[in-house]
């Protein structure tokens, strides 16, 4: 089995995000990471090379037994073309909810957006607040 790249790191976070480009992605990465902090009530952690995470659960692979590890229980990344949305998708209360986000594309795991004028952030926020009470966070 390969090893799991998405893994919590020790990077700066707040270095990560002043060296996101162009400068659109820059300030809306960090007005997301105040947004996430906010809600989430903890300071966030680098997963991974890219992605911004805070919390973490447990998952299992139904399909699979033995694929299974930590990921963060939401988070984002300002990525060159678009913002990802982690976690923000995946439970039917936060399905029932996308519609009155606003505009963005969806991936298997996560929603992309080009800016945060798109999406209606009160919204984003009850979305992150779900996700936030997915499972039970194993770190103090």
């Amino acid at each position: 089995m390969s090893e799991i790249k998405t893994r919590a790191t020790d990077a700066d976070v707040t270095a990560f995000l002043e060296a996101a480009s162009p400068q659109r992605r820059r300030d809306d990465g960090m007005a997301l990471a105040q947004i996430f902090r906010e809600v989430t009530g903890v300071d966030p952690v680098m997963w991974g090379p890219s992605i911004v995470g805070y919390g973490r659960y447990r998952y299992a692979s139904p399909v699979n037994p033995r694929t299974h590890g930590e990921m963060p229980k939401t988070g984002f990344s300002p990525r060159k073309s678009q913002l990802s949305l982690y976690g923000l998708k995946d439970l039917p209360e936060s399905a029932a909810l996308l519609p009155q986000l606003g505009t963005y594309t969806e991936g298997a795991g996560c929603l992309y957006v080009k800016k945060l004028d798109d999406i209606d952030l009160d919204v984003l926020r009850r979305l992150i607040a779900i996700a936030w009470q997915r499972g039970v966070d194993p770190t103090p």
